[in-house]
């Protein structure tokens, strides 16, 4: 690999105070990254319709499993009014198509890449066997042969054309996604389109009386920067894989996109409407909240299913890649009355606007007693181990790095028993979002008190982890033996060599 992969930190590594300005240490959850503006015409909030991504259909069923065939293409698409930009999409949509499967039944995808790059496809959340888990170097190669960058990469199960992913399903219901996790190229891939939902139901799920229907919306939240012509803008390093030295901190933009449209409108029923939000983001964080009237986020799952009671927030923090399950009750408001959804944490800046249209029937409700997968207990006499989230030094080239390493496919930096419960505690410099593949975990303390925070509840795969924090987590890995991965969520952090490998044995 070229040097400069990961050479970029000694040109941004600046002072302390420089690290406290851009990332933030005030006591309010702050923003980490850096803006990328907008060369393009943007269009006025609240003109866009919602958009709803489309189920993925089987192209033949058996007794234990679903098969489906998702094409990796290009495509122009109408995002900005009147302007077109090319993504590269599952199915060339953007997000790709929904998943809507069943907990204990198996889904089978063959992913074509019709790119002229090579992917990698990870289903985030998903208990996973090794070789489907999206291990960053085993490539999908373009089917068209092209030569790209990303092929100088080797060392793993590289296939030409196409990969058949094999998902067991057997976990509980919950919003997982579906992105590519190709390594040093993620961040770039995702933002050009490469994502989507893969919702898992169950029977525990379905004897409650949630909204349903079309009172269940997926909203994809994230944001996008776009060129004159409406293409992407995306501040790629040009001599090598990562970005440009001043968005080390990671790329946030200007547009927020909800299911892939600009600030959208959706219109509603004044009743109950279950929402699952996804931060599809590179980098940037929200703080979700209502701008007018009295409504408010009744908190039902998070990234690994139901919580086991609900939860009331007036705002919602979302780091990339968390998931929160909501309820929102628009019987407050009248017909006629809107709605918008607003991001706090950027001077109350708009994401999405909801008009009431009418008032209608809603035999839906929310149980006071949710699931019965019980939380467990802090045990004692386990295994413990520390993962530091940090900067690379000025002088080694390492750009972002856990436990004083960059990312080696080559190095595991744990063995790890099936079965047992470990603890693991998570040590940070700046905001990082931290996720751990195959296996959900719950958090027991952060910042010395195990008081469970407000946005800590429930079993979750991704952690958002302020400046100078320590958290711990309860987890136990099961069923599969292989490579595994934690890393940093913040795309731009995990390109650039903020990533572990760790073993299950």
């Amino acid at each position: 690999m070229k040097m400069s992969r990961r050479g970029f930190l000694a040109a941004t590594v600046t002072s302390a105070a420089l690290t406290l300005t851009s990332c933030g240490q005030e006591a309010k959850p702050a923003q980490a990254g850096e803006l990328l503006r907008s060369k393009a015409k943007l269009p006025a909030p609240f003109q866009v319709p919602l958009p709803i991504p489309p189920v993925k259909k089987p192209i033949r069923s058996d007794a234990k499993a679903d098969y489906y065939r998702v094409v990796q293409r290009k495509a122009s698409l109408e995002i900005l009014p009147g302007l077109k930009t090319e993504v590269m999409g599952y199915d060339g949509l953007f997000p790709g198509p929904t998943f809507d499967v069943r907990s204990g039944r198996t889904t089978v995808v063959e992913q074509v890449n019709e790119l002229d790059v090579s992917t990698v496809v990870h289903l985030h959340g998903g208990h996973t066997p090794a070789p489907s888990d999206g291990w960053p170097l085993d490539l999908i190669m373009p089917a068209n042969g092209g030569h790209t960058e990303h092929h100088m990469m080797a060392g793993g199960d590289m296939t030409m054309g196409k990969r058949t992913y094999t998902y067991p399903n057997t976990q509980r219901a919950a919003t997982l996604w579906y992105h590519d996790h190709t390594m040093d190229y993620t961040a770039p891939q995702v933002y050009r389109g490469l994502f989507g939902l893969h919702l898992i139901r169950d029977d525990e799920e379905d004897n409650l009386t949630l909204p349903k229907g079309d009172r269940e919306i997926p909203l994809v939240i994230a944001d996008r920067a776009f060129d004159a012509d409406g293409s992407f803008l995306y501040p790629a390093a040009k001599d090598g894989p990562g970005v440009e030295p001043a968005y080390m901190e990671g790329v946030v933009a200007d547009v927020t996109l909800v299911n892939g449209a600009p600030w959208p409108v959706h219109e509603v029923d004044a009743v109950r409407y279950r929402f699952r939000i996804l931060n599809a983001s590179n980098a940037r964080r929200y703080e979700l909240a209502f701008s007018n009237g009295p409504a408010k986020f009744v908190q039902i799952g998070s990234d690994g299913g139901l919580l086991d009671v609900p939860l009331e927030h007036q705002t919602v923090v979302i780091a990339p890649a968390e998931r929160f399950d909501v309820i929102v009750d628009f019987s407050q408001y009248h017909p006629g009355d809107e709605v918008t959804l607003v991001n706090k944490l950027d001077n109350i800046a708009n994401i999405m606007r909801f008009k009431v249209a009418r008032k209608a029937v809603d035999e839906s409700n929310i149980p006071a007693k949710l699931s019965s997968y019980a939380v467990t207990p802090r045990p004692t006499g386990v295994v413990r181990r520390e993962w530091r989230f940090r900067r690379g030094s000025a002088g080694d080239h390492r750009g972002w790095t856990i436990n004083g390493k960059a990312f080696d496919p080559a190095v595991m930096q744990a063995q790890v028993k099936l079965d047992q419960y470990e603890i693991w505690t998570f040590v940070t410099d700046v905001h990082h979002p931290v996720h751990v593949h195959l296996a959900p975990f719950q958090v027991l303390s952060r910042g010395g008190k195990t008081k469970v925070a407000e946005y800590d509840h429930g079993w979750k795969d991704t952690v958002d982890i302020r400046p100078a924090e320590v958290v711990e987590v309860l987890v136990k890995f099961t069923a599969h033996k292989g490579k595994y991965l934690i890393h940093c969520h913040n795309l731009e952090h995990e390109d650039m060599a903020m990533m572990a490998a760790f073993e299950t044995i």
